[in-house]
């Protein structure tokens, strides 16, 4: 049933008034800061275990580490997870590559800035690029699929130097490749 119009004005009566709102809100916000003690605990405690179950595994000699890529780069941290993986993998005494494709590929690009190319509007926003070019520095190598960049109007003049540019038809051949030199094959996908 409708209130008629002598209850409307004797609800808005009813409620408290701003200032009250106001004390109740700043009382609630105090208690809620001191329920839990803050920090629970202080800079450089321990909360994980440190016990590495498995060996520390190093490549051997012929042994492969291949990384597919198909992340987008910033939306995707396991893009940037893998590589980090593949750096650890070559710095373990692998062969390792990274095959960027599919949206992978916008990964590779060095025009990556704002404003300008080369700036970091955020922090982090060269990460993935930074990683890339220490992966080459060291010794590894790094594929893009030429697809990939036409996907997304990305020039292949445009990709980090050093990274070598493939053609669609390499990928699954890639794979075949390495898969029959008995590499750890690590794909990374996103949708």
């Amino acid at each position: 049933m409708a209130p008629t119009q002598n209850e409307l004005p004797q609800r808005r009566r009813a409620q408290p008034e701003p200032a009250q709102h106001e004390r109740t809100l700043a009382e609630n916000e105090r208690r809620s800061l001191a329920e839990i003690p803050h920090p629970s605990l202080a800079p450089g405690t321990s909360s994980y275990g440190s016990t590495k179950i498995f060996p520390d595994y190093h490549g051997g000699a012929g042994e492969s580490y291949l990384t597919l890529i198909h992340g987008i780069a910033h939306e995707s941290s396991v893009s940037f997870v893998a590589i980090l993986q593949a750096t650890r993998a070559l710095r373990k005494g692998f062969e390792s590559v990274l095959y960027f494709h599919g949206p992978g590929a916008m990964n590779t690009m060095a025009t990556r800035g704002f404003p300008h190319t080369g700036d970091s509007a955020f922090p982090g926003q060269h990460n993935i690029n930074n990683q890339i070019e220490t992966f080459i520095r060291e010794g590894g190598k790094v594929y893009v699929c030429r697809f990939g960049l036409s996907l997304h109007g990305l020039r292949e003049e445009d990709v980090i130097a050093g990274v070598i540019p493939a053609h669609p038809l390499d990928l699954q051949d890639c794979v075949i490749h390495y898969s029959r030199k008995g590499a750890i094959i690590n794909s990374s996908f996103m949708v």
